[in-house]
């Protein structure tokens, strides 16, 4: 009797363990991981000092449960005219980009890229973009969730040839990244040549173009000083030009976040985002003025008086612009006061 009991237990032990087995461990707080596209090399200071330190920020604050991701230099495939629709459609989760990489498709926010309207410090800039959007612009990018918007620092005009005069300027094929300062160039007597930053390089080796239209801080990443040896700056404010930028998100992505992660994004979203973005123009573009400076190449500011006559001889553009805008339904004279209010409010003390 006793051996058949010994026998039943064993048997049984088994099936008693079963549950312990079975049972389903603690679940774990939900982790993501969100790619990040876009379009410049990882050397460049963008990637470096904004989208690097902001994505380490997310996951610091989500106790590592959000983890981005970051894919420079189109690693994801396409070109850079498409990662707008790439955050739209979920190919990226998040993407950087120009909205001047599609002309015409989001004519609000080029208020800030007309000639003549923006500061010359990124600090300004990044306020003024991201406050008129909230204000003005959310409709325009309801395809995305906006993380933020901002403009950078004073574009600078990096050429062959020596330009000091408006006359330097003429014929000049100069590469530009928005479809205003296109227009503004091809009124101060330049051909301009529109195409993504990436490209500039093998432009210029190929005599494409004589030169291009970036900030500061592009420079170095493309190695821009060492194709040209001219670069003329706009002094003071408002300055010929800046481009504007946007940091998107999947809507689908972001919305199937648990609250507490969505409130994570949220903190690092509108002005904090955008001040955040200012480091690599406003920070990193006068280490590269320096590095060039250094090389022995010519650096030229232009005279105020050149830069009036400038700003008098593209006056056209921003009125053609306003035109456009009221075709469009669009009141571009409200903008432009309103653009142009920010950016003073913002930059007091600043010029």
């Amino acid at each position: 009797m006793l051996q058949r009991r010994s026998l039943i237990a064993a048997l049984a032990a088994p099936t008693l363990a079963a549950p312990a087995l079975l049972r389903p461990r603690a679940a774990r707080a939900q982790e993501v991981t969100l790619r990040l596209h876009h379009f410049l090399p990882a050397i460049s200071n963008v990637h470096r000092f904004f989208l690097q330190p902001w994505a380490q920020k997310i996951q610091a604050e989500s106790n590592n449960r959000i983890r981005i991701q970051i894919f420079p230099a189109m690693q994801l495939g396409g070109a850079p005219p498409q990662l707008f629709d790439q955050a739209r459609d979920g190919v990226a989760d998040i993407i950087w980009t120009l909205p001047g990489n599609t002309p015409g498709r989001f004519p609000r926010i080029e208020v800030f890229e007309l000639p003549f309207v923006a500061h010359r410090r990124a600090a300004v800039n990044v306020q003024a973009v991201q406050a008129l959007y909230e204000r003005r612009m959310q409709d325009e990018f309801k395809d995305v969730r906006i993380i933020a918007a901002w403009g950078h620092d004073a574009g600078v005009i990096h050429s062959r040839r020596e330009v000091r005069r408006m006359e330097d300027l003429a014929g000049m094929k100069l590469r530009f990244p928005t479809r205003q300062t296109g227009e503004a160039l091809k009124a101060l007597g330049a051909a301009p040549v529109g195409m993504p930053v990436p490209q500039v390089p093998e432009a210029l080796s190929q005599g494409v173009i004589d030169g291009a239209v970036v900030p500061w801080e592009v420079v170095p990443s493309i190695r821009l000083h060492e194709m040209v040896k001219n670069h003329t700056e706009i002094a003071g404010s408002p300055t010929l030009y800046v481009a504007t930028f946007i940091l998107a998100m999947n809507p689908a992505k972001y919305a199937a976040l648990p609250p507490d992660l969505r409130a994570v994004i949220d903190a690092n979203s509108g002005q904090a985002a955008a001040r955040m973005a200012a480091r690599p123009w406003d920070e990193e573009g006068p280490k590269a003025a320096e590095m060039v400076r250094k090389r022995g190449n010519t650096i030229i500011e232009l005279a105020e008086d050149e830069r009036n006559r400038w700003q008098r001889q593209t006056a056209p553009v921003v009125e053609t612009w306003i035109a456009g805008m009221k075709e469009r339904g669009l009141d571009g004279g409200g903008l432009l006061e309103e653009a142009r209010a920010l950016v003073a409010q913002y930059g007091q003390g600043l010029d």
